[in-house]
């Protein structure tokens, strides 16, 4: 989108502020807001801003950053905030040199993107299912609907809200392929159409303040904390994925039994064979580890099936005829994740698979929550890491991850995770006192 078409869409809409965001390196939004008349400068020179006081920037004695705009992510905000109409624009950070700041997680992903393109995959395309909660209020965690999973009724103001997300988004121009309740009470999802992950991930960020906007509307609070309540599923956000050539699916086959290519293959052996040093990123809060457990329809499992989800990574079917439509769905990751660095850890650890010639094992159709261990001796499952601390370590001794990271990120991320996992590790908890005052 060049500058004269967003000037048009200014004087059209009646924009008066103009919001800059970015992500910190936790996915956390940041951001600030110009007058129009500071639009010129923003789009030629960006604009300058603390980044000391952003979670992995950079240091205080380094601290002067710039939040460049990228004019192809320009939308006009649907609602009016303070009596004005404000439109977005999604940024790309610079140190004042103009050189990218290397922990930006935006960077990471354009950065990996170019790998796959030196590649030959003019294409990494993404289309992740977001899942999430509504709860009354941000204090109170609890369900207030008795809704399961395709359930249409009650048309509650649940529903009412999931619709008029899916109707913002779609006037963003953000194609939704469908949004429906989810397995647990109070527990709803949006599917988006596959598109490029870039262009995907500022998407994501979009979606999330839409969702909790349009619940703040309905007097309701939506959360994507990955499992807010005990014996419930908690709520993932599964990638589906695929690397394209022109207009050609590098996973498709037409001659192979599951429709895979050499390089679909290759590329999910990275998958499996990396996706514990990349769990730290799809699943980063302690939190997350309350979902990845058995019986929630968490994957736990290090495998691949096509029918079945209870594993790792899913083929799903598709049409014949409907080639483009193959792809890898990875079901771990969670929509506390920051997108910008899952996508990228994702394709990183795929293209590894490809680069490295890894080979794919069989597929596992049973269902693994109930396999006895002998069985998954035998097919040689392994397991994702169980909590936080176990997979940052896991993480730390990557060199694979580092390289997709880079050094100044990836030094970052890890002292970020071990000290929430530290302040975690010392809280005395209420099944503590309620299992451990009484009988010690």
């Amino acid at each position: 989108m060049d500058v004269n078409l967003i000037k048009e869409k200014i004087e059209k809409h009646g924009v008066k502020v103009i919001r800059l965001w970015f992500t910190d390196i936790l996915g956390r939004l940041k951001g600030f807001n110009l007058g129009i008349d500071e639009l010129d400068r923003a789009l030629t020179e960006g604009i300058g801003f603390d980044g000391s006081s952003v979670e992995g920037f950079v240091r205080i004695e380094e601290s002067d950053l710039v939040a460049k705009p990228d004019p192809n992510t320009f939308l006009v905000f649907p609602w009016e905030i303070g009596g004005a109409v404000s439109a977005i624009l999604i940024c790309d950070i610079l140190y004042p040199d103009g050189s990218p700041v290397k922990s930006d997680p935006r960077y990471v992903l354009k950065k990996t993107l170019d790998k796959a393109k030196k590649m030959g995959f003019d294409h990494f395309y993404t289309g992740p299912e977001l899942e999430y909660f509504y709860f009354p209020d941000e204090e109170h965690p609890q369900c207030i609907d008795k809704g399961g999973y395709f359930d249409v009724l009650p048309l509650d103001n649940a529903s009412k809200a999931r619709k008029e997300t899916f109707l913002t988004l779609s006037q963003f121009g953000v194609h939704v392929e469908a949004s429906h309740h989810e397995v647990a009470t109070s527990q709803h999802e949006i599917d988006f159409r596959y598109q490029d992950a870039l262009k995907m991930a500022d998407t994501l960020v979009l979606a999330k303040v839409v969702v909790k906007e349009v619940a703040r509307r309905n007097n309701m609070y939506a959360t994507f904390m990955p499992k807010p309540i005990f014996g419930i599923n908690g709520s993932g956000l599964h990638i589906h994925q695929s690397l394209f050539k022109g207009d050609n699916n590098a996973f498709y086959s037409e001659d192979d039994e599951y429709n895979l290519s050499d390089i679909g293959k290759k590329y999910i052996a990275g998958l499996l064979k990396h996706a514990k040093e990349i769990t730290a990123i799809s699943n980063q809060w302690v939190n997350s580890y309350k979902r990845l457990v058995v019986g929630y329809e968490a994957p736990v499992y290090i495998s691949w099936g096509r029918r079945n989800r209870s594993a790792l990574v899913r083929v799903p079917a598709f049409k014949e005829g409907k080639s483009q439509s193959c792809r890898a769905e990875f079901r771990s990751p969670d929509p506390g994740a920051n997108p910008y660095l899952c996508f990228s850890a994702n394709l990183g650890i795929g293209l590894k698979g490809i680069t490295d010639n890894y080979e794919l094992t069989n597929p596992v159709e049973e269902d693994i929550y109930t396999l006895p261990e002998e069985g998954k001796k035998k097919y040689g499952i392994d397991s994702l890491p169980g909590n936080l601390y176990a997979a940052v370590q896991e993480m730390e001794k990557s060199e694979v991850v580092k390289e997709i990271l880079g050094e100044e990120l990836f030094e970052k991320y890890i002292i970020n995770k071990k000290t929430e996992w530290e302040a975690y590790r010392i809280q005395v908890t209420d099944f503590e006192i309620k299992n451990y005052l009484p009988n010690l």
